[in-house]
C-alpha cells in the first residue's frame, strides 16, 4: 500500500473515529434526568428525534442561504444584508390616532407597521351596531369603511412600509380595503409589501369570533392567497 493509499485510509479510521466520538457526546448531551418519552411525536405522528447535528440532514435538505429550499433563510447574507423587519404591534381608538401613532414609530426607527384591530373589526360589526357597544376602538382601532383606511395610512408610503394586519375572519375585506387605497394613490400593487394574518382556524379553536362556517371561511382564506400571489407578490397573505 502507497503513502497516499495509507493516508487515505487513516483518514477514513480517524473520520469514523471522530463520528463516533460525535455521537456519544451527543448522547452523553440529551441523557439529562428530564426529558420526554422517547419516541417522541407530534400531534401529527412526526418522530422527533432527540439530538439533530451537523450529519443529520443531507446537504440538499439544507442548502445554500438564500436558495431553495431556503432553510437557511431567504437572504444570501442573511441579517448582515437585510435585517429584519422591526415593528412595534399597534393600534387604538380612531383612524386618525392610530396613524399619529404609527408615523410616531416610524420616526423612532422603526421599520415596519403592525396594526391592532377592536373585536368589532375583526368580527365585522360596523360602529354603531348594538352588539359593538363599549367595545369600538378598546383594543385596536376601529376601521369600517375605505375612509377609515384612509385615514389609518394617511401620509404613510405604503410602497415603502412593510405592514402587517394582524386579522383573521374579516382578512380579505381589510385587504381590499388596503389595495384601494393603494391604487387611490397610485401606487402600483405589486410594489405593496407587508402580511396578513389570514388564519381563521384560529378563531374556530382559541376565540370562537368567527363570522361563517368553516368551509366559506377557508374559502375566502384562500382567495386572498390566491389573489395576493397573482397581483401583490411581495405582500403575505
Amino acid at each position: 500500500m502507497g503513502g497516499a493509499q495509507r493516508a487515505r485510509a487513516q483518514g477514513r479510521r480517524s473520520g469514523r473515529l471522530g463520528a463516533s466520538r460525535r455521537q456519544s457526546r451527543d448522547e452523553a448531551r440529551v441523557s439529562a434526568p428530564l426529558q420526554a418519552p422517547s419516541p417522541f411525536l407530534t400531534p401529527s405522528g412526526i418522530d422527533v428525534q432527540r439530538y439533530y447535528g451537523p450529519d443529520t440532514s443531507a446537504p440538499a435538505q439544507v442548502g445554500r442561504a438564500g436558495e431553495y429550499p431556503f432553510t437557511r433563510g431567504i437572504q444570501k447574507t442573511m441579517y448582515r444584508g437585510r435585517l429584519w423587519t422591526m415593528r412595534q404591534y399597534a393600534g387604538f381608538g380612531t383612524a386618525r390616532q392610530t396613524n399619529e401613532r404609527f408615523r410616531w414609530l416610524l420616526e423612532q426607527g422603526q421599520t415596519g407597521l403592525s396594526t391592532a384591530f377592536d373585536l368589532p373589526t375583526q368580527i365585522g360589526l360596523d360602529a354603531d351596531d348594538p352588539k359593538a357597544k363599549g367595545e369600538v376602538g378598546r383594543v385596536g382601532v376601529h376601521i369600517g369603511t375605505i375612509e377609515d383606511m384612509e385615514t389609518l395610512f394617511d401620509s404613510i408610503p405604503l410602497d415603502k412600509v412593510s405592514t402587517s394586519l394582524t386579522i383573521n375572519a374579516t382578512a380579505a375585506c381589510l385587504l381590499a380595503f388596503y389595495v384601494a387605497v393603494a391604487r387611490k394613490r397610485g401606487i402600483p400593487v405589486e410594489s405593496l409589501k407587508g402580511t396578513l394574518q389570514n388564519d381563521v382556524l384560529k378563531e374556530f379553536i382559541a376565540r370562537g369570533t368567527q363570522i361563517f362556517p368553516v368551509g366559506p371561511s377557508l374559502r375566502l382564506c384562500a382567495d386572498a392567497m390566491q389573489w395576493s400571489l397573482q397581483n401583490a407578490p411581495q405582500f403575505h397573505p
